[in-house]
């Protein structure tokens, strides 16, 4: 038995890895390909790198249709590709709104710079759209306090998840939600930038 775990092949680039390392997707009754990013969902698996190239490398040369034994519908690799980015991107954001149910999130340029100079938080995401010379302030405070940055969301979605309205910083305290978002948002870097491919 393989003290590793399962271990699966890559249908983009034929590398193999442990399951838990790569995208797992399956048919819906339908055959409409979906993305199955827990590995929890029933019936028989395809998998990839959490890599863009090596998606858009398996959409392309049909190796879904291969693996399934038929038609797969999933619109263009493009369309797949951004399906997955999508869903990477709703895993995090549930993460983040669910730290905020538990009290453990600060919001706001001001609550943010205090939260830096009090104590150390976990996480802070800035909005991609929020103006440079905020980004620039709450980057330098943050990388004086040692705490990782992530640029993503828009204001308004930020906003959202935290059932409030527009958003352009949000600090995540240290707790149980940093372990599993961190995860989370290696997955998602992996993914566009092809991090899990080298």
């Amino acid at each position: 038995m393989n003290e590793t775990g399962p271990q699966r092949s890559c249908i983009g680039c034929r590398t193999v890895r442990d399951k838990g390392d790569l995208l797992r997707f399956v048919l819906a009754p339908d055959r409409t390909l979906v993305p199955d990013l827990q590995g929890k969902l029933p019936g028989r698996g395809a998998y990839t790198c959490v890599c863009r190239s090596c998606l858009l490398a398996a959409a392309t040369r049909n190796q879904f249709s291969r693996v399934f034994k038929g038609e797969v519908r999933f619109g263009s690799p493009a369309e797949l590709v951004e399906l997955v980015t999508a869903r990477l991107e709703e895993r995090i954001g549930a993460y983040l709104a669910l730290a905020n149910k538990a009290g453990k999130v600060a919001s706001g340029t001001d609550n943010v710079l205090a939260l830096l100079k009090r104590k150390v938080p976990g996480l802070v995401f800035i909005a991609d759209d929020l103006s440079p010379d905020s980004r620039e302030k709450i980057a330098r405070q943050a990388e004086h306090a040692g705490v990782e940055l992530c640029v993503m969301f828009p204001k308004e979605r930020l906003g959202q998840l935290l059932g409030k309205e527009l958003r352009g910083v949000v600090a995540i305290e240290q707790g149980g939600f940093i372990a599993p978002m961190r995860n989370e948002l290696i997955r998602y870097r992996n993914f566009l930038e092809g991090g899990a491919h080298t």
